[in-house]
């Protein structure tokens, strides 16, 4: 993510070395279609979110998509490239998020979206999507803030609303396709429109009341007046969960994380997640322990972590915790559930 000759100046260079194991090496020349996952938060905290590690491996599994990571870097390197008048590049290779055709930014909590202007500022990228003709990268929003996205959206080209497993995909076809036509940047925001979950912020128009409540959203462009979620019915696919990245640094949650089940039953009015990841879906207790025991097996983690917004409601919990207990207690390897209700 930055020029190795800086290691020596900066706290903790681990953020910075990429190539760790089961990351992906893609020749960049033999790719036409090419992906920048930025999550705008330090590396320890960026590599602890499941999402992003879903969607760089299941671009990496299509072979004409390449994605590269990136993480907002800490002031130290801030510092170092805006002295030395360098730009922010990704891991994996070192390119310049200039040079990508579609930099996706994770909107996981609202404190972290001064980042993203860090992050675009540093990368030499224009901050607002207006500035920004076909000769940047495609701006791509997603995450739990996606479902709320007006404070940002006019820096970003589009926002994805909802799972991103099948839309990302949707989303770099439609991309390899305008690339391939040479077409303009309001053409590609048409197509991209097209697909379910993507909304274009230049296709609509808030009005705003004296106290900057939105009154009202206009659609000035395009065909649908409303964007609804995308949602992802089977969680059953897991080819892409077997080969974890393991970190180079401590990260927050050095662990492996096994996503159980995605949605909530209660309904709590006060819970955001458990409103917009709604339906319930469930993995079945095969899936979870295949992916536990080649997760395990291709990244050498000594703690494995049950992932769910709760997992003490996944309906399976009784028969699938044992087994995953006396699988790996032999091997000194702990199960956690990280998220349980007080009751």
């Amino acid at each position: 993510m930055t020029n190795q000759a800086h290691f020596a100046s900066v706290v903790k260079p681990g953020r910075y070395l990429g190539h760790e194991y089961n990351s992906v090496q893609k020749d960049w020349d033999s790719v036409p279609v090419h992906f920048a996952l930025v999550f705008p938060d330090l590396y320890e905290i960026g590599m602890s979110h499941h999402g992003l590690q879903i969607l760089y491996h299941l671009l990496n599994r299509q072979k004409d998509f390449l994605a590269e990571r990136c993480y907002c870097p800490d002031t130290d390197i801030e510092r170092l490239l805006r002295e030395k008048n360098q730009v922010l590049t990704s891991l994996e290779s070192l390119q310049p998020l200039g040079n990508f055709d579609c930099v996706g930014i994770t909107l996981p909590y609202e404190l972290c979206y001064t980042n993203i202007l860090t992050i675009l500022s540093l990368s030499n990228i224009p901050l607002y999507a207006r500035d920004r003709d076909s000769s940047f990268p495609l701006l791509l929003g997603g995450g739990a803030g996606s479902f709320n996205p007006e404070p940002v959206a006019e820096f970003f080209d589009a926002i994805l609303l909802g799972d991103g497993e099948e839309a990302i995909i949707e989303i770099g076809g439609a991309i390899a396709r305008h690339k391939a036509s040479r077409g303009s940047k309001a053409e590609l925001l048409q197509h991209l429109a097209a697909i379910d979950g993507v909304y274009i912020p230049s296709h609509f128009q808030p009005d705003y009341d004296d106290s900057g409540n939105i009154l009202e959203i206009r659609r000035t462009a395009g065909e649908k007046d409303a964007v609804r979620r995308r949602v992802l019915k089977d969680l059953g696919q897991i080819d892409h969960l077997t080969r974890p990245i393991v970190p180079n640094a401590k990260i927050v949650h050095d662990r492996l994380g096994i996503e159980v089940a995605r949605g909530c039953t209660r309904g709590c009015r006060f819970c955001q997640a458990g409103i917009t990841y709604r339906p319930v879906r469930e993995r079945t207790p095969e899936q979870i322990m295949e992916l536990a025991e080649n997760g395990i097996d291709n990244s050498g983690f000594e703690e494995l972590a049950l992932l769910s917004l709760s997992t003490g409601d996944y309906s399976c919990l009784e028969q699938t915790l044992p087994a995953l207990m006396d699988k790996f207690s032999s091997r000194f390897i702990s199960i956690a559930m990280p998220s349980m209700r007080v009751g």
